[in-house]
């Protein structure tokens, strides 16, 4: 258990930890303010109507559930419709770039009701660092709109790994080796008085967007930004692997000989794509992001491919054309009859709201075995 996890800073998560309250919760939280009867969650869940009444009330008199009125009679007792009330719990997603904070506030739904972006220097001391994270929290829930006390169920911050997410321990983050060792989850849930889950920027990135999905598909989330990796979701739950390091993919070799990396290796995926960037040759960079993406593709034989971070957002179409124009020529090299869809994330701030999920999404069942929630 985290050890700062009860503390007054916080709101108590609910005691939603069972299977069956979650699987509920999920489907509350899928039919949005349409709202889903009783009949229909037990129905969908498997579970007795008796079951379900007994989940509901619970969820009810936790205020995580409420009525969302009732649906046309068809000969018997008009069904009353139950909604997910979105402002029961919130969760703060800490984006901790090599060079700036994301903050979000974001409700059960997943809306972000408040947001800020502040400078960071990753390669300050760590108690500068903390400074500025424990500032972020504190500001973004006071920019939340309104006058009412928000409930705030923890902290999800993600960073460039590798890490431990379990325990919240950096490892040699990419060019950053000081941090290494460091447990980040403890030392900011000393500053905010708030349980904090720690993970990978791609895992939380590929958590919101999963989520999003409602649907068990299998995608890689490539984000490149001031750095490269990827977040695996394979049967729609996160990827970490046995060692929590799957998804480093910028450190990926594609030229043996190539030009030095910041991991300490030379022609990874990461330095070629940044520095095609930095000379300001996207087209380059675009197809060297897109020999890793067909990489990927061949290997896991996945959905989709999903392009984020703000390097791309920089120049979104470039990416995207050069990215898919390779994916597309593997695929008629090997004969598939379509090749596998390149999108982009939607938004501008992918990681900071994955970020608030590693925090929510355990509500909801969606977390996975290894999800790391405060508990």
């Amino acid at each position: 258990m985290n050890r700062s996890s009860s503390r007054s800073g916080g709101a108590n998560l609910p005691a939603l930890r069972h299977h069956n309250a979650s699987l509920v919760l999920d489907l509350l939280r899928v039919a949005g303010e349409r709202g889903i009867s009783r009949l229909e969650l037990a129905e969908r869940t498997g579970l007795t109507p008796q079951a379900v009444s007994k989940i509901t009330t619970r969820l009810r008199a936790e205020g995580l559930a409420a009525e969302a009125g009732r649906l046309a009679s068809t000969g018997g007792k008009p069904r009353t419709v139950l909604r997910l009330v979105p402002d029961a719990g919130h969760a703060v997603g800490l984006h901790l770039d090599r060079d700036e904070l994301t903050a979000v506030l974001a409700d059960l739904a997943g809306t972000t009701v408040a947001a800020r972006t502040l400078p960071l220097d990753l390669g300050a001391p760590a108690d500068e660092v903390l400074a500025t994270a424990a500032h972020a929290v504190r500001a973004v829930r006071a920019d939340a709109p309104g006058d009412a006390i928000r409930p705030v169920f923890g902290v999800g911050a993600a960073l460039p790994g590798p890490l431990d997410h379990r325990g919240g321990v950096l490892h040699r983050v990419t060019g950053f080796p000081q941090w290494d060792g460091y447990p980040l989850r403890d030392a900011l849930a000393e500053r905010t008085g708030l349980p904090v889950v720690v993970d990978k920027d791609t895992n939380a990135a590929a958590l919101g967007l999963a989520l999003r999905e409602r649907a068990d598909s299998d995608f890689v989330y490539l984000h490149l930004g001031t750095g490269l990796g990827a977040g695996l979701v394979l049967g729609g739950a996160v990827h970490r692997g046995a060692r929590t390091g799957a998804g480093e993919f910028g450190h990926q070799t594609l030229q043996l000989d190539g030009p030095p990396c910041d991991c300490g290796g030379r022609g990874c995926v990461e330095a070629l794509c940044l520095a095609a960037a930095a000379r300001g040759d996207i087209a380059e960079a675009a197809r060297v992001l897109g020999a890793g993406a067909a990489n990927l593709v061949g290997l896991l034989d996945i959905d989709r491919v999903v392009l984020g971070g703000r390097t791309v957002a920089a120049h979104e179409d470039a990416y995207l054309r050069g990215v898919r124009a390779v994916v597309e020529e593997r695929a008629r090299r090997e004969g598939a009859v379509t090749a596998v869809p390149v999108t982009v994330a939607g938004g501008d701030r992918p990681v900071a709201e994955g970020a608030a999920q590693l925090v929510l999404a355990p509500l909801f069942g969606r977390a996975g075995e290894d999800g790391g929630a405060p508990d």
